[in-house]
């Protein structure tokens, strides 16, 4: 049974409209389904604005979805709300995008890490100082820094101890959103490894969203690539990035550096920006940036269909045409 079981999930925001006009919505997740296996790392990636982060948010349940469900070991989050919701929380954690915004600068990092302990477990001062210096030390800090403030640390290390409170009651999924993309190179490479070192230790899933598909591939086993709030394509990471058969996925891939000594790389440029989730293209929401377009993409919404192998899915009309380039 999977850890996670995401079911047609939507999450629509209301527009305030005129007096003469229909209500309208933004789409920002416009029904996405899938799972996550207990111990393993998902990668969700896209560009801005496709609806990565409303997802995450959605799955810890700091967005209300409209439509769809989510559980977690086989428990309807989408239906936990107040003194139930709180206590589910414990199963899931999530690490922020911001490293510098996430941690409240008024307070310790015993504090920040404290306050998660004291609301999911029953432990008395003393472990929970202990449980705050393991923590900790699993993010490669020292455990005399617990009595300092956001202030006095850089965005790696801030980001470590972001790390550290999501990992404070033992989770069994993490969302982390784009936890890597405010930092340097160097230290986003120390972020990955320290993630991977984590779950190989605590057995913890993780969804890792990005817009970096080699950021995603080097730490996943499965990827979901998404466009304007829908799954585009998904399967295993090494299978997605080698041989990518959705037209958008060619083109993220495309724009990855890479030495190629034999220039067989070529640089896929998509003409416009990723349309408004207000008013989204009619048909397959790509069409309109798409060089294999045709009219059946203008008037009919793709679904996700195998390619490939079973685990390998693609919501494109020319999947064919695709394999063959």
């Amino acid at each position: 049974m999977p850890l996670l079981e995401v079911e047609n999930l939507k999450v629509w925001y209301p527009v305030k409209a005129g007096w003469f006009k229909a209500r309208q919505h933004v789409r920002a997740v416009d029904g996405v389904s899938f799972e996550i296996q207990a111990g393993k790392t998902m990668g969700l990636v896209g560009e801005s604005g496709c609806g990565k982060s409303t997802l995450g948010r959605a799955l810890v349940k700091l967005e209300e979805p409209c439509g769809g469900s989510f559980k977690i070991n086989d428990v309807d989050l989408s239906e936990l709300s107040g003194k139930e919701l709180r206590g589910a929380r414990k199963s899931f954690q999530m690490i922020f995008q911001d490293p510098y915004g996430s941690l409240n600068p008024r307070i310790s990092i015993f504090s920040a890490i404290d306050e998660v302990l004291q609301l999911h477990t029953d432990f008395d001062k003393k472990q929970r100082v202990d449980r705050v210096a393991e923590l900790l030390d699993m993010v490669g800090l020292e455990a005399d820094i617990m009595y300092r403030y956001p202030h006095q640390f850089s965005g790696g290390q801030r980001q470590r101890i972001g790390i550290a409170r999501a990992l404070a009651v033992e989770p069994d999924i993490i969302i982390a959103d784009e936890p890597v993309s405010a930092l340097d190179v160097s230290v986003q490479a120390q972020i990955i490894n320290l993630l991977i070192k984590i779950q190989e230790k605590t057995g913890t899933a993780f969804l890792f969203i990005a817009h970096d598909l080699a950021v995603v591939e080097h730490i996943s086993k499965n990827i979901l690539v998404m466009y304007l709030g829908r799954i585009v394509e998904s399967g295993p990471a090494k299978e997605v990035c080698a041989s990518p058969v959705h037209p958008y996925t060619q083109a993220l891939l495309s724009a990855i550096p890479t030495i190629d000594q034999d220039g067989k790389r070529k640089r896929i440029i998509l003409e416009g920006d990723v349309p408004s989730p207000i008013n989204p293209p009619s048909g397959c929401a790509f069409h309109p940036r798409c060089p294999l377009a045709t009219d059946i993409c203008k008037q009919n919404i793709p679904k996700l269909e195998s390619v490939l192998s079973r685990g390998h899915q693609s919501a494109c009309f020319h999947n064919e045409e695709s394999r063959q380039k």
